[in-house]
């Protein structure tokens, strides 16, 4: 994905308001052997590209003075209660320097399950998101998380995800990404996969 950004001359924070105030956002640029790059952003089109997944995990074009620039969101700042975005991060990418940050899960076949089939479970999603390790170039958009095999009371591990290739995971195998809640509690999901059996 890319966006459109223009160099920022003027910092501070009445620099900052008087740019939300004509419609734009003030943002930075860090990372990389460069020095920290203050830029600013249409805000009708940050908005619109913040309401899409990919834009949070994906390598993003910086297209910026007649250049582009791989960089990767790292932080935004909301208004607490108006639908306007304050403020950005953004770092740069290069080639071959290993990226840490996260990436959105996606739950499939839940409802195929023998948790919701046989026992009308109810599947929660522990994790949304997963911190990774990788390079640019092997970074995924997401990362799918298969239930179809999940039983009433079992949980999903992460150790029974595979990553992507030249992906790993920053966190345990041990952590829970799903589970399979029964009505009536645990106790009750536990029999009910004890009946399965």
């Amino acid at each position: 994905m890319q966006f459109n950004a223009t160099s920022r001359s003027v910092q501070g924070s009445s620099a900052s308001r008087r740019l939300r105030r004509a419609g734009r956002v003030p943002a930075i640029v860090y990372g990389g052997d460069a020095a920290p790059l203050s830029i600013e952003l249409d805000h009708n089109e940050i908005y619109h590209a913040l309401r899409k997944e990919e834009f949070h995990s994906s390598i993003l074009s910086m297209q910026l003075d007649g250049s582009s620039t791989q960089v990767l969101l790292r932080a935004v700042q909301w208004h607490p209660y108006k639908p306007q975005v304050l403020h950005v991060d953004f770092q740069r990418v290069a080639a071959g320097q290993a990226l840490h940050t996260k990436v959105p899960l996606h739950f499939i076949n839940a409802e195929v399950s023998p948790a919701v089939k046989l026992s009308g479970a109810i599947i929660n999603h522990v994790l949304t998101e997963v911190e990774v390790h990788c390079l640019p170039n092997d970074l995924p958009q997401f990362i799918e998380v298969d239930l179809a095999n999940i039983t009433a009371g079992a949980s999903v591990h992460l150790s029974a995800i595979k990553p992507p290739k030249g992906v790993t995971f920053a966190v345990g195998g041990d952590t829970v990404v799903a589970n399979a809640i029964v009505k009536g509690g645990a106790a009750a999901g536990e029999e009910a996969a004890a009946e399965e059996k």
